[in-house]
């Protein structure tokens, strides 16, 4: 099979020099390290974590959100002109959203599915309501829009539609979905601090996760950006993607203690059970998520005394020890989950099954930046569909009769 699969190889590449050899175990390995094409926009270092063209994630992680998507669609930083023209055409872009293009979610009956199912919905409809067919106008009409589809989301399903607030998309993308929401004042700089943080260390992780490429192959087949970004978000919604912050948040829950005995003990509960340990380990690190480091760093400022944070930073120091008592477990240390939840919940987000739409929305920018880039790139004739190359196994040659 190996033989066959280099004299493919060779077919394919010519006599190129391979980067990336191909063997047995490659196959039917959910494509997990398998080069399959180039990223622009951001690449995750084993060590250092998640890098924005170039910058580490902590060195942007208090600029202004509209400023990251900036740097992921130019591969630069804007100027001040050119961050606030960057703004004012966001704001414009929400302002005219069409008028009823998001009243299909007003016909759901509230509390149904899973919100990671309205947000789809939601984004197909605005597809639906004025799709350009432009790509770059697409994605900006999108990431414009999405405060105002969030924001519905959250209260058309919760069934509080009468509190709704007009848009005011001046405000910048998390301060309108904040004041849309209804919050106000300390309460509203305390949630808007936390949604920042968390929207530009998720924006974006390189081109092959989950999510990501799907969005990419979808949007390969030339399918509206719309349609391509509601893949990725039905993506993210597994629990073995971005559905891991609900489920982190759920796990620390459970614990209700930052008694660092009474972890150790539940933690090895969990392992001699054979149950996932939330919050750790990564497919790309091999040491403690930079992201993770932030996050808890923005939770000692902004909520010190919260009991499920107190949780979290127990099992940092807890979890890591004992996981490195198991050979397999090649990363032991914390990733981006083990705190997000309870950063959200602390500013008064009580449901965790909302967290994964705080993750897709983050995540709209990047995948729409990375579909722009496959959409330009072989000198503007653009990345081709889709279409990797499956081994036939156990069909033996057979005929009827």
């Amino acid at each position: 099979m190996w033989v066959s699969i280099r004299r493919m190889l060779r077919v394919i590449m010519g006599d190129e020099e391979p980067i990336f050899t191909i063997t047995e175990a490659n196959l039917d390995s959910g494509l997990r390290g398998v080069p399959v094409g180039t990223c622009r926009t951001s690449y995750v270092d084993p060590i250092e974590g998640v890098h924005y063209v170039g910058y580490p994630v902590g060195d942007l992680a208090n600029l202004e959100e509209e400023d990251v998507i900036f740097l992921l669609m130019h591969k630069r930083l804007p100027d001040p002109e050119e961050s606030e023209a960057f703004r004012a055409e966001l704001a414009h872009r929400a302002e005219e959203i069409p008028t009823g293009a998001l009243r299909v979610l007003e016909s759901m009956t509230p509390g149904s599915g899973h919100p990671m199912d309205w947000l789809a919905i939601g984004i197909m409809a605005l597809g639906a309501a004025d799709s350009t067919g432009d790509a770059r106008a697409d994605s900006m009409n999108l990431i414009a829009r999405m405060p105002e589809l969030m924001a519905r989301l959250f209260l058309l399903r919760g069934g509080k539609p009468e509190d709704l607030r007009p848009r005011k998309p001046e405000l910048g993308l998390v301060e309108n979905f904040v004041h849309m929401l209804g919050i106000e004042g300390e309460e509203a700089e305390r949630m808007e601090r936390v949604l920042r943080f968390f929207f530009i260390l998720h924006m974006d992780h390189g081109g092959g996760n989950l999510s990501t490429f799907s969005g990419k192959a979808v949007a390969s087949g030339r399918a509206s950006i719309y349609a391509s970004i509601a893949s990725a978000m039905n993506a993210l919604s597994g629990p073995l993607h971005g559905r891991a912050n609900q489920a982190c948040l759920e796990f620390v829950q459970r614990i209700g203690t930052s008694d660092s005995n009474e972890i150790e003990a539940f933690v090895r509960s969990e392992l001699a059970a054979r149950r996932p340990i939330y919050g750790f380990g990564h497919g790309v690190l091999r040491a403690e998520d930079p992201r993770a480091s932030l996050l808890i760093g923005l939770g000692e400022e902004i909520c010190p005394n919260d009991e499920n944070f107190r949780t979290v930073t127990a099992l940092r120091e807890v979890v890591p020890p004992i996981l490195k008592e198991i050979p397999k477990i090649s990363n032991p240390y914390p990733n981006v989950d083990l705190a997000s939840g309870s950063l959200l919940n602390s500013v008064g987000f009580r449901k965790p099954d909302y967290y994964t739409t705080f993750f897709g929305w983050a995540r709209v920018a990047g995948i729409c930046a990375q579909i722009l880039d496959e959409r330009s790139a072989r000198d503007g004739r653009g990345t081709p569909i889709y279409r990797p190359k499956y081994i036939p196994r156990d069909q033996p040659h057979q005929r009827l009769g």
